[in-house]
């Protein structure tokens, strides 16, 4: 009804408008301007993370820029706001957990207080949002003290949760229900002029595979694209002009890196938004921590949205630009871009990184540094805690490398190897996404706990298993199969494989040997890896439901205690996991 009383004004006044000729007629017709402010990921980046976002030089090579930090996310934010009078600031989950260590040790409360103090409109509840369980999840929503997990909340000032709203379209409990409403609506301006964009949020559908059982009991997750079709119409209903979707799935691109561009896209959430309603406007996603912005018509000419992703860790941040028509009520035009939040130099494990004049260098804002700060100081006894030392840097692969787990894979396999040897464990393996920050030691090789905790912030517990060697190998497959991105999963020393991507899906590992010996299929082998994937996270399901399992300690402890037992740990340099053909 809303739509057909605006054409029906529009023509009523169209003999007027034409009528009028001056300054009152372009100021009254014409689209209306709204500004939408992206980011996705955030994991409690409280300070600069000492990643850099890659941009493509032009000459075959890559300008790496230093960037984030929330001081300096709320500055750019501040920055693009400052351009558009009428805007909404919206994320795409995973704002919390997989956090750094002093947003963690306060069960990310901090990571609340920031995006409280830049300005968050609306959230879509991400996989990791559930990592210490629903009920812990609703009060980083509705605050308070009660506690739901080992660490005592609350710590260090009362919690009063998040001003923003959490959207959780596809999460159902058992009476129906969504966990958190599934849409938002706001209105920018009044009367004629006014305009409304709606926002319908959600996580991917495979969720119960990424986290712990026990924290979604009682969860289902619905079809990604049924449940943005069918939230669309009802937004239309209350008088949405533009529709916004903030889903935590993503893809990737290839080519050079370009946080504005859309070459080769690929990934999970394709085929979601190859059958999303036409009315879509902007998808915002995540998922994938990979930097995109696309025109998704020239990928499929029936979808004409936006897509958008500012990659991770607030490294980034997409200034959308959308013009609406109020007197029909649709979007005539958007635009988007990709911000890089350059903050401050850094010393990576390639050497020191410094700014570029290529790109903005923002200031900390005053009052998310000072907040900030409160909490860095606060965790200083246990992130400066000397643990021991390393040979050399070890790098986190990143980019095309991200799914190998390469030197510093290979070194948390064999710390957790070593940590299980005492429950028979004989190979251990992994998940190289899990895999979070480089090592960086100081000159003299010294590292710390914050050190290995930016490394592996999720405190999972590793479990030792019996596996045939069929089994390992089939576990190996899946992570190299065409289901999801492919994921090498790094070894512990002493076990070898090769493998081929150009063989078919399913039979792509070509030799697996163990101390130099073939592995034999019909053999049982006690297999150590951290209890996520002992869970079939990250698709690998051949971990699951095998016998004889035991926990053993933390993944960081057993990190810790591998580092801190001799002078000085050697970072492996061998290759374990060669690519072959």
């Amino acid at each position: 009804m809303r739509l057909s009383a605006r054409l029906i004004l529009a023509l009523g006044l169209s003999g007027a408008l034409a009528a009028c000729a001056g300054p009152m007629a372009s100021r009254d017709s014409g689209p209306v301007e709204v500004g939408i402010v992206g980011i996705n990921d955030f994991h409690g980046s409280l300070e600069p993370p000492r990643q850099a976002v890659n941009v493509a030089d032009g000459k075959g090579g890559v300008i790496p820029v230093p960037a984030g930090g929330a001081a300096w996310l709320a500055s750019a934010i501040d920055s693009i706001r400052a351009a558009h009078p009428q805007s909404l600031t919206v994320s795409a989950g995973d704002m919390i957990s997989a956090s750094q260590l002093a947003s963690s040790l306060y069960l990310d409360e901090p990571a609340i207080g920031v995006m409280n103090r830049i300005g968050v409109d609306f959230n879509a509840v991400g996989n990791h949002e559930f990592d210490r369980g629903q009920d812990e999840l609703l009060r980083m929503q509705n605050g308070g003290c009660a506690r739901f997990t080992a660490k005592q909340p609350c710590a260090l000032e009362p919690f009063t949760g998040a001003k923003f709203r959490y959207l959780s379209a596809s999460t159902v409990k058992a009476d129906g229900t969504t966990l958190f409403p599934a849409t938002g609506l706001r209105t920018f301006g009044k009367g004629r002029r006014a305009v409304t964009v709606g926002v319908i949020g959600l996580t991917l559908k495979g969720t119960p595979n990424l986290v712990n059982p026990t924290g979604i009991a009682g969860l289902t997750f619905a079809d990604e694209a049924d449940t943005i079709n069918a939230a669309v119409p009802k937004l239309k209903e209350q008088g949405a002009d533009a529709i916004v979707v903030l889903i935590h799935e993503g893809g990737r691109t290839k080519g050079e890196p370009d946080p504005q561009g859309c070459t080769d896209f690929a990934g999970d959430i394709r085929p979601i938004l190859d059958r999303l309603d036409t009315r879509v406007d902007v998808v915002v996603s995540g998922h994938t921590h990979w930097a995109y912005v696309c025109d998704y018509a020239a990928l499929n000419p029936a979808k004409p949205f936006l897509l958008t992703s500012a990659g991770v860790y607030g490294e980034l941040v997409t200034d959308i630009t959308l013009k609406i028509d109020p007197l029909v009520g649709r979007v005539v035009s958007k635009a988007a871009k990709n911000v890089i939040v350059q903050s401050v130099p850094y010393t990576s494990s390639r050497g020191p990184l410094a700014n570029t004049p290529l790109f903005p260098q923002f200031q900390p804002r005053p009052d998310v540094a000072g907040y900030v700060a409160k909490y860095v100081e606060a965790s200083k006894q246990y992130t400066q805690r000397p643990i021991g030392k390393i040979d050399r840097a070890a790098p986190k692969n990143e980019g095309a490398e991200g799914g190998a787990g390469g030197p510093l894979g290979n070194l948390i396999a064999d710390a957790q190897l070593g940590a299980t040897r005492d429950k028979g464990a004989q190979i251990a393996f992994m998940n190289p996404f899990g895999i979070r920050a480089p090592l960086v030691p100081t000159a003299d090789g010294t590292l710390t706990f914050g050190d290995i905790y930016l490394c592996q912030p999720f405190g999972n517990n590793v479990v030792t298993e019996t596996m045939t060697g069929a089994q390992i190998k089939a576990a190996l497959e899946e992570g190299l199969d065409d289901t999801g991105p492919k994921q090498v999963l790094a070894p512990s020393t002493g076990f070898a494989f090769t493998y081929d991507p150009a063989r078919p899906s399913g039979d792509r590992i070509v030799s697996i040997t163990l101390d130099g010996q073939p592995l034999d299929m019909a053999k049982g082998y006690r297999v150590t890896v951290n209890g996520f994937l002992g869970l079939g996270g990250d698709g690998f399901s051949g971990f699951t439901g095998k016998p004889e399992t035991v926990t053993g300690p933390t993944d960081i402890d057993a990190l810790e205690s591998w580092i801190s037992v001799v002078p000085v740990r050697s970072v492996p340099q061998e290759m374990r996991a060669a690519r072959v053909g």
